[in-house]
C-alpha cells in the first residue's frame, strides 16, 4: 500500500519503520527539518518538509495515489484538517487521525467523523487507549501486560518469570502435562530484549518475560500457575487528573465493584471538575511530591498507586515517594521519554507506562487488512500478535497445523470456534469461521495476509 504519515514524532517515526518492513510504500510529512532529517538519515521512505494541511505539499507526497494518510501531529485540529483536505482533494480512501481533545471524542457529537462532516475513517485516542490499557493491568495483577482478543474470550499475558515461580526449568511438554486443565500455549519468552519462540523441549528462565496465550476465563489459574498469587487491588490512588487519569477512573468505577478510588490533581479548577463527573471517587486538590497530600490520601492504606501526571519525573518521583514512605505497594509510572525505562528496576517501579506503542497498535490493527481485526505489538514493533478470521477463500480451511507450511516466525497461539477455545496441537484442523491468534514477526505480516486471502484494504 501506498501510506502517507503525517507527523514525524515518536509515533509517526515508529509506525513508519514497522510499516517499511511490512513492504509498504511510505511517504512522512513534518514541518521540522530536524524530525525529517533524523528519518531519512535512518528509514527507507520519502521524507517531505512542509506543512501537512498545505494542498501543494500533498500533492508533491503524491497523495493521489495514497490508499491511506495517517495523521498523527501534535495538533487535533491540523489532524482533521489533514484528512479532510485528503478525502475532499485527492480521494484517499482511508484516512486515520490522532485525536486528544475529550470533547470531540463525545459521544453526543459521534456523527461529526463521517464523509459528510469530517471524513476521517477511524479516530485514535491516546488517553482512552492508556486508561484501558491500565485497567487491564490491574485486572491481572502479576502480570505484565494483559491484551484481550476474540471478543475478550482469549488474553495475551505477559508475565515476569521470578525466582519463586515453579515452572523454572521444566520442559514446556511437562507444563502440558503437569496442568492439562489449563487452556494455555506459551508463545515463547523475552530475553535479554530478544525473543525467543520455545520448544517443546525448551525451558523458561529467571527474568524471562513470558507471552502466554491463555482461555480468559482462566486468568487467575494461570497466573498462580507462575507463582504469582497477588490480589487484585480494590484500594487505587492516581496521582494526576488528566484525560488518562480522569478516564481510568471513570472506567474503573463503572466495571469494579467495591473498587476505593482517590485521585490527587494539581490544578485546581481540573480537580473540582472531574469530582463533579465522578460517581465514588475522591478527589483531592495537591501536588503528589507533597508528602501532606500524600498522607491525606492516606497512602498506608493504598495498595497500587497510578502515576499519570504529564511530567516524567514527577511520575517517577510519586514512584520513589511511595516506595519510601509506604513499602509493598504496586507502582505504575507513565514515560514518555524511552530513556527513563532503564531506571525501572533501580527505581523499585513495577510498570512503566508508555503510551506510543499503545497508539502504535491501535493504528496498525487498521493498516493491516480485511480479516484482521486486533494487533499488539511487542519490542517496539519487532512482533505482532494478530487475530484474524478464517474466511472461505483462505488456503488454511481443512488444513491440519503441521501441514500448513508456516514460517518458523509465525506461531499459532488459541482459536476460537465457535464459544469453544482451542489449543492447536499438530493435528488441529482449521475450519472456515475459526478466529485465529498468532504470533508473527512483523516482517511476516504480507505473508500472514496472504495466508488469510485478504484481497482489499
Amino acid at each position: 500500500m501506498n501510506i502517507i504519515i503525517c507527523g514525524a514524532g515518536r509515533v509517526g517515526y515508529t509506525i513508519s519503520k514497522l510499516l517499511i518492513q511490512q513492504n509498504h510504500s511510505v511517504t512522512i510529512i513534518d514541518q521540522s527539518s530536524d524530525d525529517i532529517q533524523k528519518i531519512n538519515e535512518t528509514l527507507d521512505v520519502k521524507a517531505i518538509v512542509g506543512i501537512a494541511t498545505s494542498p501543494i505539499v500533498l500533492e508533491k507526497a503524491n497523495t493521489k495515489d495514497a490508499d491511506m494518510i495517517i495523521a498523527v501531529t501534535k495538533n487535533d485540529e491540523i489532524n482533521m484538517l489533514i484528512c479532510q483536505i485528503a478525502y475532499s482533494l485527492f480521494k484517499v480512501p482511508k484516512k486515520i487521525a490522532r485525536i486528544r481533545s475529550q470533547e470531540y471524542l463525545d459521544p453526543k457529537f459521534s456523527s461529526l467523523f463521517n464523509l459528510q462532516n469530517v471524513p476521517i475513517d477511524f479516530v485514535i485516542s491516546p488517553e482512552l487507549e492508556i486508561a484501558k490499557s491500565i485497567q487491564r493491568k490491574l485486572e491481572a495483577p502479576g502480570a505484565l501486560d494483559n491484551i484481550p482478543f476474540a471478543d475478550n474470550k482469549i488474553r495475551l499475558l505477559e508475565i515476569l518469570v521470578e525466582e519463586s515461580c515453579p515452572l523454572i526449568n521444566t520442559k514446556l511438554n511437562e507444563i502440558t502435562k503437569k496442568y492439562p486443565k489449563l487452556n494455555a500455549n506459551i508463545f515463547g519468552v523475552i530475553r535479554d530484549e530478544q525473543f525467543i519462540f520455545l520448544k517443546k523441549n525448551d525451558t523458561m528462565k529467571i527474568n524471562d518475560k513470558a507471552l502466554v496465550i491463555i482461555n480468559s476465563i482462566q486468568m487467575r489459574e494461570t497466573l498462580v500457575a507462575f507463582g504469582h498469587e497477588e490480589k487484585i487491588s480494590n484500594k487505587l490512588l492516581i496521582i494526576g487528573g488528566g484525560n488518562i487519569g480522569f478516564n481510568l477512573a471513570k472506567n474503573l468505577e463503572n466495571s469494579v465493584e467495591d473498587i476505593r478510588i482517590k485521585v490527587i490533581e494539581k490544578s485546581k479548577s481540573r480537580a473540582e471538575y472531574i469530582a463533579n463527573e465522578l460517581n465514588n471517587s475522591i478527589v483531592i486538590n495537591g501536588n503528589g511530591l507533597d508528602e501532606d497530600i500524600l498522607e491525606e490520601a492516606n497512602i498506608q492504606e493504598v495498595e497500587t498507586v497510578v502515576a499519570l501526571t504529564n511530567d516524567d519525573e514527577d511520575n517517577l518521583m510519586v514512584s520513589v515517594l511511595v516506595e519510601k514512605f509506604a513499602k509493598n505497594k504496586r507502582t505504575m509510572a507513565l514515560i514518555n521519554k524511552p530513556n527513563y525505562s532503564l531506571l525501572k528496576s533501580s527505581l523499585k517501579i513495577d510498570d512503566l507506562i508508555d503510551p506510543r506503542m499503545d497508539t502504535v497498535s491501535t493504528i496498525l490493527k487498521h493498516v493491516h487488512k480485511g480479516t484482521i481485526e486486533t494487533a499488539h505489538t511487542i519490542l517496539n514493533g519487532e512482533y505482532e500478535v494478530i487475530e484474524a478470521d478464517i474466511i472461505e477463500t483462505s488456503e488454511l480451511i481443512n488444513k491440519e497445523l503441521k501441514n500448513a507450511n508456516l514460517p518458523e516466525e509465525i506461531r499459532i497461539g488459541a482459536i476460537l470456534r465457535k464459544e469453544e477455545i482451542l489449543i492447536p496441537r499438530s493435528n488441529f484442523k482449521f475450519e472456515k469461521g475459526d478466529t485465529v491468534v498468532f504470533l508473527s514477526k512483523s516482517d511476516q505480516i504480507p505473508f500472514v495476509e496472504s495466508m488469510f486471502r485478504i484481497s482489499s484494504i
